[in-house]
């Protein structure tokens, strides 16, 4: 029998892999960071450096296969080869959230990947709803459970506020946050679910001891419509006409990363990113990394592990493109890239 948590993660499979739930005119404004064309590079393509070190570990590329799933069969199928690839190609991994398993023993094996994964990066997952009414131990024992290096305390106030049933009260989000960061045995990434992270509240994270974000921005899945649909399933007319209102509600990805790239934070830009030249975008922003959930989704339930290896071979060869037509033979010096803010990110821009 198909339990609430698991119908749900089932829906949220199905609609992230073949459903309407992009945002609508809402972008991640990557595309209005115009990287300066280097037309004398003085470079071997074959000598660029795509590695980086995040959470303390190397990955060959600036690529976290972002999280997506968990506590279902399906979700274990999906979740193994993901990070089975994540292993071979060098990225890190994520997990979703492991409410389920921490409601649901049974579930657990969904999220327990390091048989196909032993030295990949590989991220937990809780939300800080949860976590705040969790003890510290239970939640280091979810981390454990997986052996995870790093966890993800996800935030989505306007994803729960569309969803049936979803949380309502968000009081003590930073106390939580600030009591793992201080008692926990891992790093803490706060991270958001498709609506960005902005500069106040990344102040107010990393006066919490944050080190790490995942901006999750706006322009690629937008959770409130996913929720959105379910909502319509469901009969609640009223959850889905405020979905239908918030469909693009968010900060879009690049305004994200550039607000919080002052901070002093280690950046992972999720939200949108589609292709190799969106990662070197956000790095050029001031992100470590990039996460990329719902193509990577696509591609394993289409085509498994040959769907990821077209996807990636063709992200990985734009990135180095990228790289070389501005003369960045490092991560580092992409980083350091001449660019010019164009359109409407340098209206999000100026009002900081």
């Amino acid at each position: 029998m198909t339990t609430p948590i698991g119908k749900r993660k089932q829906d949220h499979i199905a609609l992230a892999a073949t459903g309407d739930v992009g945002f609508r005119t809402r972008t991640t404004l990557l595309e209005c960071v115009q990287l300066v064309h280097d037309a004398l590079p003085d470079l071997d393509a074959s000598s660029l450096d795509t590695s980086t070190i995040l959470l303390g570990k190397t990955l060959r590329a600036p690529i976290v296969i972002a999280s997506m799933t968990g506590g279902t069969e399906e979700a274990a199928r999906i979740n193994a080869e993901l990070a089975a690839f994540a292993e071979e190609r060098g990225y890190g991994f994520g997990l979703g959230s492991q409410r389920a398993m921490h409601v649901r023993k049974e579930t657990a094996p969904s999220y327990e990947v390091r048989k196909v994964a032993p030295t990949a990066l590989v991220l937990g997952n809780l939300g800080v709803v949860q976590a705040r009414e969790m003890k510290t131990a239970e939640v280091e024992a979810l981390v454990k459970s997986v052996d995870a290096d790093a966890l993800c305390i996800h935030l989505n106030p306007a994803m729960e506020l569309v969803q049936p049933g979803g949380d309502r009260d968000f009081r003590g989000g930073l106390d939580t946050i600030g009591r793992l960061v201080k008692d926990l045995s891992v790093p803490i990434v706060v991270k958001e679910t498709g609506c960005g992270i902005s500069r106040a509240v990344g102040e107010r994270i990393a006066g919490a001891g944050v080190r790490h974000v995942d901006v999750s921005g706006a322009g690629g899945t937008s959770w409130v419509a996913v929720e959105t649909h379910r909502a319509k399933e469901a009969g609640d007319e009223a959850a889905a006409q405020i979905g239908e209102t918030f469909w693009d509600w968010g900060i879009p990805t690049a305004a994200s990363v550039a607000w919080l790239a002052p901070l002093d934070l280690e950046i992972i830009a999720t939200g949108g990113i589609a292709n190799g030249l969106d990662i070197a975008r956000a790095i050029a922003l001031g992100a470590r990394a990039a996460g990329m959930a719902r193509p990577a989704l696509k591609a394993v339930v289409a085509d498994g592990k040959k769907g990821l290896a077209n996807l990636f071979d063709r992200v990985e060869a734009e990135l180095r493109t990228a790289m070389l037509l501005t003369g960045s033979r490092t991560l580092k010096e992409l980083k350091k890239a001449r660019r010019v803010i164009v359109g409407d990110l340098s209206i999000w821009l100026e009002s900081t």
